[in-house]
């Protein structure tokens, strides 16, 4: 059973943690069962977000009620959550709201969420002081960033400050974001893996946990929903796929048809001026083929994609993209593929 020692945190859990974003799309008491399964069956690192509605009230609910191993076992678990703030006193809030909802004295690793600079002390804000005071009163043990941005990734890591980053890392990933990943192990951070299944673009998982376990130091939190996706990730923590001469293959073949121009899901371009919505509708085309399509072909997703011919070539949205996509043309061409699928000139799954 292989453990992940995130970098000089100490923080050494099984290689597989909880993403809790999910949570907040299912009823409390499904969450809870959810939770409480993902424990029992071994993961002891969750991440949620002030910004995930109600999941860590959630989580709260689950661990922190009488009984639950927030009261019995707390150095058993390990709770990370993140901010948006952008002012002191937002920082304020928001820390003591998560520490109410969570239900829980203090946050194990606390982030700053989709950071787009990277805070630092003196620099005017205050931010990095806050987190500094939080840490020296014990409402947080390690102070973390997560950032879509790589340019952004890099300075965080340089910067020397950061305990933990939480970056996109999947089998997709280019050579800067591997320069990356070295970089981090370098400094001695801990390096937390968002999206290793690309924002539901891999669609097998045996191929991304084959690929995530070849890293020392490299902590994947999956996204759960569902029982069915939960028990599938425990059975990896016994059984870890090795990467296999056919895996190697099937993942020079998935590089060779993702390369380039997809958008990755990650929301950084919303909203946009004229309401489209272009995280989802922006990688419709490869969500069709990859994904079964009936999902993708309601009446509500057939409003929402022609709305692409709103589009008023702003680019607001472009100038956000931490990927530097063309959004309004790729975004006319998921429109082009999508109208082939309804009008059954295209089939897919």
């Amino acid at each position: 059973m292989r453990t992940i020692t995130l970098g000089r945190t100490g923080i050494t859990v099984l290689q597989n943690a909880f993403g809790a974003l999910p949570i907040q799309r299912i009823p409390k008491e499904d969450a809870a069962q959810l939770l409480q399964c993902a424990y029992e069956g071994g993961m002891r690192f969750f991440d949620t977000a002030r910004a995930y509605s109600d999941s860590e009230e959630k989580i709260g609910y689950a661990f922190g009620r009488e009984g639950g191993i927030f009261k019995t076992g707390r150095e058993h678990i390990f709770i990370a959550s993140k901010t948006h703030a952008q002012t002191p006193q937002e920082f304020q809030n928001d820390l003591e709201t998560s520490l109410r909802m969570l239900n829980c004295g203090y946050i194990d690793v606390y982030q700053f969420h989709q950071m787009d600079t990277c805070w630092k002390p003196g620099d005017g804000t205050g931010m990095y002081e806050c987190m500094l005071k939080a840490k020296a009163e014990g409402k947080i043990r390690h102070i973390g960033a997560t950032t879509h941005k790589l340019g952004v990734a890099m300075e965080i890591v340089q910067s020397g400050l950061y305990e933990t980053l939480q970056y996109p890392f999947s089998y997709l990933a280019t050579e800067k974001e591997m320069d990356l990943y070295r970089q981090v192990q370098k400094s001695g951070m801990g390096f937390i893996c968002m999206k290793g299944l690309a924002g539901g673009l891999i669609n097998r998982s045996e191929a991304a946990m084959a690929f995530m376990a070849q890293y020392d130091n490299a902590l994947p939190i999956w996204g759960i929903q569902r029982m069915s996706e939960l028990k599938e990730w425990l059975a990896y923590m016994d059984r870890t796929p090795e990467m296999t001469p056919e895996l190697e293959a099937y993942i020079r073949d998935e590089k060779r048809e993702l390369a380039g121009n997809f958008c990755r899901g990650c929301g950084y371009c919303m909203p946009c001026t004229v309401g489209i919505t272009i995280n989802q509708c922006n990688r419709m085309s490869l969500m069709l083929r990859r994904a079964p399509s009936q999902a993708w072909l309601t009446p509500h997703w057939q409003t929402e994609m022609e709305k692409i011919n709103d589009c008023v070539d702003c680019r607001v949205c472009t100038t956000r993209c931490p990927y530097e996509l063309d959004i309004p043309n790729l975004l006319r061409a998921n429109l082009k593929d999508y109208q082939e699928v309804l009008a059954g000139k295209v089939s897919v799954s």
